[in-house]
């Protein structure tokens, strides 16, 4: 779900300090935790591979079941190709002068390493990604620890900056939202996972807190340092910031920390969207073949190689141009996957549930409408061509519902 605060950058310039900090404490209490409690709810009463497609599938049959994993999968191709743009835009504070084909050199080179190893399993994947992450947090705990005693400024001031453009404000709050989300996606490989029914949830409440303080201490003292100002916020800004505050030890650490924490991403996320093509197949939506496994590592290995094509195609983009668009489609198959659970507490209250919101059906609301609210928000400020381009992306769940699945399937 998070690699760290690389890529938080932009929520700066956008919001101004004082509203950022303030963003980056409650977003977690009125985004992330409402989300993470459903789908901890969910996870343990209906542990299974698919995670929120079988759970929609559940409540609202085989056709919303296919547009929530349609529309997750093509969010996907813009949000897992966001970790080779911001990759490079990392490697750029070695060598700021990099060329177009340089550039496409190393895409390729990040997509085809990691996209290896997720064809070798679940475990090997897992592993790394455990590894990657302490790797990437080092330098931001050590950056942390220096900045303490460089603070010059107030780090809230000022509070908001004067006459901003609604575009810009829809890019701060994709960029707040985007860093704290991501709570429903463990859960497609539930059926690949050890005691879902209890790992998944405290996964989620250990991840967390520890997210907060990792966007939210560095930020801190990155404004508080006053190395670089505030509207001169940009991705890739951290390492600089590193730079100035603890010497060319700590940006060159910090900026490896980045481009370890975007392979990292980039890793779990082909591993858990690539199960939403195979998860269709196997039920039938999409062609048999994307249902394929691995006959020695147990992997859907045609749907995890077509998705690495894919976000190498999207990888042409930047990374503020895909973060809004990213937000956009990911809020339209979340609204979905909270319904559903609305709709299973209300129809099916004796399913057996280890683990429920507490609060009775009030608290199961009020975790779906606190994350719908910060939605509906991002889709108002999101501009008029990523609203355009959204409402055409959800349009071809309705195209590939009626042309991509095979006769006969079940509805």
């Amino acid at each position: 779900m998070s690699g760290g605060p690389y890529g938080i950058e932009d929520m700066v310039s956008s919001f101004g300090p004082g509203m950022t900090l303030v963003l980056l404490l409650a977003a977690p209490l009125l985004w992330s935790l409402p989300v993470a409690l459903a789908m901890s709810e969910l996870a343990a009463a209906l542990p299974d591979e698919g995670g929120y497609v079988t759970w929609t599938r559940r409540a609202f049959g085989g056709f919303w079941a296919f547009q929530v994993g349609w529309w997750s999968w093509i969010q996907s191709f813009v949000d897992v190709a966001a970790y080779p743009a911001l990759f490079v835009e990392y490697v750029r504070f070695w060598r700021p002068a990099m060329t177009a084909s340089e550039r496409w050199g190393l895409v390729l080179v990040f997509v085809v390493v990691l996209s290896g190893l997720n064809l070798l399993g679940i475990r090997p994947t897992g592993r790394a990604a455990v590894v990657l992450a302490g790797l990437a947090l080092a330098p931001v705990v050590a950056f942390t620890l220096v900045g303490l005693g460089a603070g010059r400024v107030a780090p809230w001031t000022p509070f908001a900056p004067e006459g901003q453009a609604l575009e810009t404000l829809g890019v701060g709050l994709a960029v707040v939202m985007w860093n704290y989300s991501g709570w429903d996606t463990p859960s497609t490989v539930l059926g690949e996972t050890r005691a879902p029914e209890r790992a998944y949830r405290q996964a989620m409440f250990l991840a967390l807190p520890l997210l907060v303080a990792a966007y939210l201490l560095p930020v801190g003292v990155g404004l508080a340092s006053g190395a670089v100002p505030w509207d001169a916020w940009k991705t890739g800004t951290l390492p600089a910031l590193a730079q100035a505050v603890g010497g060319d030890w700590l940006g060159h650490a910090v900026a490896l920390g980045a481009v370890l924490s975007t392979a990292g991403l980039f890793m779990s996320l082909l591993l858990t969207n690539s199960r939403l093509p195979y998860v269709l197949a196997r039920d039938g939506d999409l062609p048999a073949w994307l249902g394929a496994i691995h006959p020695r590592f147990g992997t859907p290995w045609p749907a995890v190689l077509l998705s690495t094509v894919c976000y190498t195609a999207f990888a042409a983009f930047s990374f503020r141009e895909l973060i809004v668009l990213n937000i956009w489609l990911y809020s339209l198959s979340l609204l979905v996957e909270l319904a559903a659970f609305l709709w299973l507490r209300a129809v099916e209250p004796e399913l057996p549930r280890p683990w429920r919101v507490p609060g009775g059906f009030g608290g199961a609301v009020l975790v779906a409408v606190l994350p719908a609210a910060f939605m509906l928000g991002a889709v108002a400020t999101a501009g008029a061509g990523n609203t355009v381009a959204g409402v055409a992306a959800a349009l071809t769940g309705l195209v590939a519902w009626a042309v991509l699945r095979p006769r006969g399937s079940r509805r």
